[in-house]
């Protein structure tokens, strides 16, 4: 297999890739192989531990920067816990739907994290299936719920003990295991793309502004871009639209009229008393992904007199 370098006109510079992780190695070396394989710098978002498969998002270029985004994101997982004692399905269920909710968590000794007590939020718990001492379930969950200690206290709250067996991810924000590559798939369309026919690899390849579907969103005029490239605040005269509603210092996302992801901001003002047209500072960028002169210069610098 030929690694694509950097060069490669039929790579954009920056996007997402979705991987599903197999078992075994760590997000780190998949993450440095699907980096080989395009021939780009490449960063990570949610680890996996090495024996847990799933979703794993790969960003290039410039879409590094959003990876506190990504790693905010809710996650859902399927998870496979072996109870230690025997429990009637009847109470596996109760407990269950105890669990929905905010919980009290620890990270685990082996944890990279400070094991300071967390809250995080159970959306959902589902018991898919029970076969004997093994009950299989499907959670949505904040980011930065540990799994395995959840199957711990669950196994306590059923009356014995459990701990978790197998793990897979199924989604990690607006990115689920269908819209997801093995580092094999990727590695025979980079080949297919070296030979000529690069369909297969733009299809894996996602733009950045993938990312942010979950997020309030304002389009901006083409004269405004270059100058929230450079930093500039965005003013409403330089906003078309506004979709989705957010607060008063919130992350919103600043897209062009062709949507593409200029980059994220934070609103000065809520969306209720922004009116796109009118003047007045309105959303101050936080993170710039789309490169200054990309769109021409709509604005003027004016000589001093």
């Amino acid at each position: 297999m030929r690694a694509l370098n950097s060069g490669e006109d039929f790579i954009p510079e920056s996007g997402i890739v979705v991987i599903d992780k197999p078992r075994g190695p760590s997000s780190h070396q998949v993450t440095a192989w699907v980096g080989d394989i395009l021939g780009r710098r490449v960063g990570h978002a949610g680890t996996l531990d090495p024996q847990v498969s799933g979703v794993l998002i790969v960003m290039f270029g410039n879409a590094v920067r959003l990876a506190p985004v990504l790693l905010s994101h809710n996650k859902e997982y399927v998870c496979l816990m072996r109870l230690h004692g025997d429990a009637s399905r009847e109470a596996v269920d109760r407990v269950a739907a105890e669990f929905v909710g905010r919980v009290y968590q620890r990270p685990p000794k082996k944890s990279a994290v400070k094991r300071s007590l967390r809250i995080r939020k159970i959306q959902e718990l589902e018991v898919l299936d029970m076969e004997e001492r093994l009950v299989l379930f499907r959670v949505r969950c904040d980011a930065g719920t540990y799994i395995r200690t959840l199957c711990i206290h669950m196994g306590y709250a059923i009356g014995t003990c459990g701990h978790m067996q197998e793990l897979r991810r199924i989604r990690s924000g607006p990115f689920n295991e269908t819209a997801a590559v093995t580092l094999h798939e990727l590695a025979d369309a980079a080949e297919a793309a070296r030979d000529g026919d690069p369909t297969h690899l733009r299809r894996m390849i996602l733009p950045p502004g993938a990312a942010v579907a979950d997020l309030a969103k304002v389009v901006i005029r083409d004269t405004a871009i270059d100058a929230v490239c450079r930093g500039a605040v965005l003013a409403g005269v330089g906003i078309t639209a506004k979709e989705g509603g957010f607060a008063k210092g919130e992350t919103v996302a600043i897209m062009t009229g062709r949507g593409e992801l200029v980059g994220l901001g934070k609103a000065l003002v809520s969306s209720s008393g922004l009116k796109p047209g009118e003047p007045g500072l309105v959303i101050a960028p936080t993170t710039v992904l789309m490169r200054p002169g990309t769109y021409p210069r709509g604005w003027k610098v004016h000589a001093r007199e």
